[in-house]
């Protein structure tokens, strides 16, 4: 890396949400050291022509999949392409750290779906000795949480049963280890196994360690559907019970059903934050579709002790028939208690290649295809392929979505899932959806304010005073695009595409993106809690 590089002829978003403005931007030892009058500087570094171009703060992805794909793929093109300097991951309540011997090959069973298998060396148990690996080099920064599912599991097991006592005690014990080596919070998934089986009172007493620690709680909540809103209250509720911020995953308000609500939601967050203080943020993705694994919308008791157990309840005939009726006409508690239209579920990946022929079809177009009814084949494919297939279901209200992403708490998060032969098109565009479709072509806000809220809100959220914005002295986590062709390339039909208009990216300083091409540089490293870089 040059002494010194200046990125000259640019305009200035500095993340805060003032109006862009000229200047040279001076870099250093992987920070900011000068914003300078255009044309002004003299050095001998190197000098990168950005005329007609803007320069921002590289921009924080607050929900990401990319737990193994930062340690397991060095171009991780997915999100560097976009701009992506920082991903936060232990997302959901699942995630790879910490595990047990115990519990390890089961949590990496049933989040294959999200994340893949890819070949690692996977002896690491703790959140430090994760962040370990990352410090050796990465594509993108990364922060995480401590995932409660994998802190119930390794304790109460994956029954539905309240911990004991002392129960209690050893996870909270886990959790604090986690916050120590550098977690940023807690995050859980309450339609999930096994974090669906704890109650309020449960989390409220798990939390006591994250506000000791200045951590956040980050839930994906107990109902996106018939109980959304009052869900989301009862976020609110616990994290003020706790007494910790919070950060409300995926903030969406899904399913025809709630078209037009997404104000009772953000009514109830400013609400919690003027009556009682709470410090409450939320991400979103710009897209109606959602994504999961396949297996998500079975009922919580068909998931009781694991991948295996689970699969031999789906082969029973009698299992079959009640589960079948919960999915389709009651709702299930795996699918927000609403029943589920077949057509909505579309097969993103499998597992085993012999079922490719269910790849980027709905559950109720295969079934016509193949003959037969759409519950069962969907029951038939979850057995065949051990419960590793992944899905999308398309069940947003772009109402609500556009209503989110202007709320003051706002910020970004793709809740990317990487891998499979038809993934979600938000892993490789949601930043840049963000900026062309958003701000630039529907006017939702401003280019600026939509920096802000890709960028120092988030880093606000995370601790982080030298991050998130243009700043001198701030670490040159930089992202240099072209604001108007900036757009994301990503499609349905063809979701791996790269965006448009991202012309530079760098990490401390240096290019992984130079050009719009990803360079070999692996500058990335672990952010964690109350640690600066």
């Amino acid at each position: 890396m040059q002494s010194e590089t200046v990125l000259t002829g640019g305009r200035v978003v500095d993340g805060t949400g003032v109006p862009a403005r000229a200047a040279d931007v001076v870099l250093a030892r992987g920070r900011v050291r000068h914003l300078s009058p255009p044309g002004t500087v003299r050095t001998t570094g190197e000098v990168v022509d950005v005329g007609g171009l803007v320069v921002a703060p590289g921009f924080i992805d607050m929900h990401a999949h990319s737990d193994l794909a930062v340690l397991a793929d060095p171009a991780h093109e997915a999100k560097v392409l976009q701009g992506v300097t920082l991903e936060v991951v232990g997302q959901d309540g699942l995630g790879y750290a910490p595990v047990t011997d115990a519990t390890a090959d089961e949590i990496r069973a049933r989040i294959a779906g999200w994340n893949g298998a890819p070949d690692l060396d996977r002896s690491w148990r703790g959140v430090g000795e994760y962040l370990d690996l990352v410090d050796r080099g990465a594509p993108v920064n990364v922060a995480c949480l401590v995932p409660h599912g994998n802190v119930r599991m390794a304790v109460v097991g994956d029954g539905d049963r309240p911990p004991t006592p002392d129960e209690t005690e050893r996870m909270r014990a886990i959790i604090a280890r986690g916050l120590d080596e550098g977690a940023q919070g807690l995050s859980t998934g309450l339609t999930y196994a096994p974090a669906m089986y704890a109650d309020d009172d449960e989390l409220v007493d798990l939390l006591e360690p994250v506000r000791a620690a200045r951590g956040y709680y980050c839930p994906h909540h107990r109902n996106y559907g018939s109980r959304a809103v009052e869900s989301y209250q009862e976020c609110l509720d616990v994290a003020r019970r706790a007494h910790v911020p919070l950060h409300l995953a995926h903030c969406h308000v899904n399913f025809p059903l709630n078209r037009g609500r997404a104000p009772e939601v953000l009514d109830a967050v400013d609400e919690a934050t003027v009556r009682y203080g709470l410090d409450v943020t939320l991400d979103s993705y710009p897209y109606t579709a959602s994504a999961t694994y396949l297996a998500a919308p079975l009922p919580g008791w068909v998931q009781e002790g694991g991948a295996a157990a689970t699969v031999a309840r789906l082969r029973d005939d009698g299992v079959r028939v009640r589960v079948l009726h919960e999915i389709e006409v009651e709702g299930t508690d795996g699918n927000h208690g609403v029943p589920l239209d077949w057509s909505t579920l579309v097969v993103t990946g499998v597992g085993d290649p012999v079922l490719s022929w269910a790849v980027g079809s709905s559950v109720a177009d295969l079934a016509d295809r193949r003959g037969g009814k759409p519950g069962e084949l969907y029951l038939d494919l979850l057995v065949a392929d051990g419960l590793r297939s992944g899905c999308l279901m398309d069940v947003g209200n772009e109402e609500n979505i556009r209503t989110i992403m202007r709320h003051s708490s706002h910020t970004g998060g793709s809740d990317g899932i990487l891998v499979g032969e038809r993934p979600h098109p938000r892993g490789w565009g949601t930043f840049p959806r963000y900026l062309g479709h958003y701000a630039r072509d529907l006017g939702v806000f401003t280019m600026e304010e939509c920096v802000r809220h890709l960028t120092s809100r988030a880093a606000r959220r995370l601790g982080l005073t030298d991050r998130g914005v243009v700043h001198v002295g701030a670490v040159a986590d930089l992202v240099v695009f072209d604001p108007g062709t900036v757009a994301a390339g990503a499609t349905y039909a063809e979701p791996r595409r790269a965006p448009v208009g991202i012309e530079h990216v760098l990490v401390g300083g240096e290019f992984t993106v130079r050009d719009g091409r990803r360079t070999d540089r692996l500058p990335g490293r672990s952010v964690r809690r109350g640690v600066s870089r």
